[in-house]
């Protein structure tokens, strides 16, 4: 099956680390090195990086791209200065989610959207479809490898990498050359604590990664990256966001900005609003230690019967119980709900709590 997995320009150094691979998004990725926990820990406590080098990098760029971008996407980019960025959403005709995304502002009319694996192709056949005016848009996922270096002490680790250079504020982007190489190096991340996100030409990537995990980084996979995000209730597109559900019902409303004129799946969106949700997206804690939880997972109400399934879920490392995320009837949508989760022919007592589960302290 590897032979039919595509491989990220890291993945000489996951082999040298002996690392586990597995099949993610159509790519051979690691999911980890040794221990999850160890490297959950690592991050939540110290510095971990992590290979995205299996993340999309489209390049937009001309007169009318920030137009454009703005008719498309969810998120205000007239409210972005030059090096800043935003999470926003790519919606269909009918509100849902093709795919969420970051969008940087390099320069006034350049910028950088960082897409996921799995919507690479679809995000930009889309796009492409719907491009308008005088736009320069390049899909370079192909020539770009990733990492994310991510934990309280990734600016440490930065500087040594960097001999001395500062990381941009948070959500800022800094494009610069290395010895005629072009770096992107983002203020961003998927894991609630401070950190950055770096792009190099596929080349030079392993020597990057190489110099993160020498300058004090432990490397991390995905298994630990999925329990990171859960903890701080980041959705997963494909699982948690579907093409058949709204930001709104997603409870992602603060990226959408619906007064700032018309953009795709903007009407739909107005009328869920004014119609009232039907179902929200909700956190749910597990009240007592048991088997892990998986997405999928029966929630049942207090009396059992079958409410709905979860799309995410893990054993929270942080907490020491299960955590998950699912789609609630809007009456049943509120914090303190009490729920069961079933779990191996077990009815684990849980409830609705507030987001996110981890807070720092």
């Amino acid at each position: 099956m590897s032979g039919e997995l595509k491989e990220t320009p890291l993945r000489e150094v996951h082999v040298e680390l002996g690392a586990k691979m597995v099949g993610f998004s159509g790519w051979d990725m690691p999911i980890r090195y040794g221990s999850i926990l160890q490297e959950h820990k690592a991050v939540r406590e110290g510095a971990g990086a992590f290979d995205i080098s299996h993340m999309g990098q489209f390049f937009v760029e001309g007169p009318d791209a920030a137009s454009w971008l703005n008719k498309l996407l969810t998120n205000n980019l007239d409210k972005l200065g030059e090096g800043e960025g935003h999470y926003t959403f790519l919606l269909n005709e009918h509100g849902g989610v093709i795919d969420d995304l970051l969008l940087y502002r390099i320069r006034e009319n350049s910028f950088l959207l960082v897409v996921n694996a799995s919507k690479i192709a679809e995000d930009y056949a889309w796009m492409k479809a719907h491009r308008k005016g005088e736009v320069e848009f390049k899909d370079c996922s192909e020539e770009v490898a990733g990492m994310a270096v991510q934990g309280p002490r990734s600016t440490d680790v930065y500087s040594r990498m960097m001999g001395g250079r500062t990381l941009p504020p948070r959500n800022g982007v800094d494009d610069f050359e290395v010895e005629g190489q072009r770096i992107l190096v983002c203020r961003t991340g998927y894991t609630g604590e401070d950190g950055f996100e770096f792009f190099s030409a596929s080349g030079g990537g392993a020597h990057w990664f190489r110099s993160a995990l020498s300058d004090g980084a432990a490397p991390c996979g995905l298994g630990a990256r999925d329990t990171l995000r859960l903890e701080m209730c980041y959705p997963l597109n494909g699982s948690d966001l579907s093409p058949e559900r709204s930001p709104l019902e997603a409870g992602l409303a603060f990226f959408v900005d619906l007064e700032k004129g018309e953009f795709m799946g903007r009407g739909a969106l107005v009328a869920q609003k004014s119609q009232g949700l039907k179902e929200r997206l909700v956190a749910i804690r597990c009240l007592e230690a048991g088997p892990p939880i998986r997405p999928g997972a029966v929630v049942q109400d207090r009396e059992g019967n079958e409410i709905s399934r979860l799309t995410s879920g893990t054993l929270s490392p942080s907490l020491g119980v299960g955590i998950g995320l699912s789609y609630l009837p809007k009456a049943l949508a509120k914090v303190g709900t009490e729920l069961r989760i079933e779990v191996r022919g077990r009815n684990i007592p849980a409830e609705v709590v507030k987001k996110p589960f981890y807070k720092k302290g």
